[in-house]
Formats: structure tokens, sequence, C-alpha cells
């Protein structure tokens, strides 16, 4: 991808590579269906959703894969489902030849919204204090 300096998410995604844009449309679904009040932006140069003024998840189209990011403290259920997965701290890596576990990077976002609206709670009370 030789571009930078996007605009919007779908100005990232027509620029990434062509076998990764239809997956990186079904990640964007997926989190809209779960997060419907975060909203889309660029950040570092890739795909973001923010929520509660702070950014939720990131998503990004490489050549021979999809990339996810950061993932938050989940269960160790959902940690060891999520292991084959893991690429580094805080990031899940989706090769191309493989379906997306688009369950289970729902099951990420949900943990996430559910960690931004405990933030934003607890920023909620420090200001009325």
């Amino acid at each position: 991808m030789a571009k930078t300096n996007f605009y919007s998410i779908d100005e990232y995604i027509a620029a990434c590579p062509e076998g990764t844009r239809e997956r990186l449309q079904e990640i964007r679904r997926t989190i809209k269906k779960i997060a419907p009040k975060a909203k889309e932006k660029i950040s570092y140069q890739i795909a973001a959703f923010e929520l509660n003024g702070m950014n939720l998840i990131y998503f990004a189209g490489w050549k021979n894969h999809i990339s996810v990011y950061p993932i938050p403290a989940v269960t160790k259920a959902l940690e060891k489902e999520l292991s084959p997965y893991m690429d580094g701290k805080g990031t899940l890596k989706f090769t191309l030849d493989e379906p997306l576990p688009l369950k289970l990077i729902g099951e990420v976002v949900k943990a996430r919204v559910a960690g931004s609206l405990k933030n934003a709670a607890n920023q909620s009370t420090r200001k009325n204090h």
C-alpha cells in the first residue's frame, strides 16, 4: 500500500490489497453491529473505531493477512479461542486462506465496548467528586 494520509475507512479499504477488502468490510460491519454508537476514523493510518472519546478497536489489511487490535483482557475460555490468532502482544492476525472468525472478532469488540463503558463511567465518577 503506497498511499497514506487516509481520510475515511472507505478510502483506506480501497487502498488495501484486493484480497483483503471484503474481509475488512466484514469486520467493519461486525463492529458497527456490536457498537452502533462507535465512530469510524483513521488512526495511525489504519481503520479504527472510537467510542466515548477513546479508540475502541483498529483493523488493517496487509498483503497476506488481516490484523485486529488491541486485544482486551478476556476470560480464559476466550483467550484459548484467540490463541491461534495471537501475533505479538495485543494483536490478532488472520491469514487470508481461512474464513474470518467473525463471531470471535465480535467477542473481542464486545469486550472492548465493555471496557470503554467502564472507563467512561469511571471518568464520570471522578469528575463528579
